[in-house]
């Protein structure tokens, strides 16, 4: 099921057949280093890792992470959705990319793709470009050319 669509790129739900693109991105140095190691070691794991994870998620809020894909391939390249995190009172943007993926405003377009889909599809929670951007040294004037969703 699709979420959300840009110019270049589509979110949709996880599913067990994307078990091998998950055991590959969570097995990531970088992926292991920014976020921790999720104890993903097989095929298997990873296949556990969508069911309880994103797809009781889906269940569970109505939203999750997301596979990322960019168009016209659908070739996968990361995940991003919403989060509710238990630290958090309100739900988080999250995301991780394949390396070769990254500063070339993927990130930035599916996170503000995300926190629009949070606002317009779920009603919940404020807009957060100002904090993502803050957090990233981004310059704000930019926001609205980042993504129309």
């Amino acid at each position: 099921m699709r979420i959300l669509e840009t110019d270049r790129l589509v979110l949709r739900r996880l599913a067990v057949e994307d078990a091998e693109f998950i055991f590959d991105l969570l097995n990531q140095p970088s992926f292991l280093q920014f976020i921790g190691d999720k104890g993903v070691r097989t095929i298997d794991d990873a296949r556990n890792y969508i069911l309880t994870g994103p797809i009781t998620s889906y269940e569970r809020f109505g939203f999750g992470l997301y596979l990322t894909e960019l168009k016209p391939a659908q070739a996968p390249i990361g995940i991003c959705g919403l989060l509710q995190r238990e630290t958090l009172d309100d739900v988080d943007v999250g995301f991780a990319f394949l390396p070769q993926y990254w500063k070339q405003g993927y990130a930035v377009r599916v996170s503000f793709g995300g926190d629009s889909l949070r606002q317009r599809d779920f009603g919940i929670g404020p807009d957060c470009r100002h904090y993502f951007a803050e957090q990233r040294g981004i310059d704000k004037s930019a926001e609205q050319t980042w993504i129309e969703v």
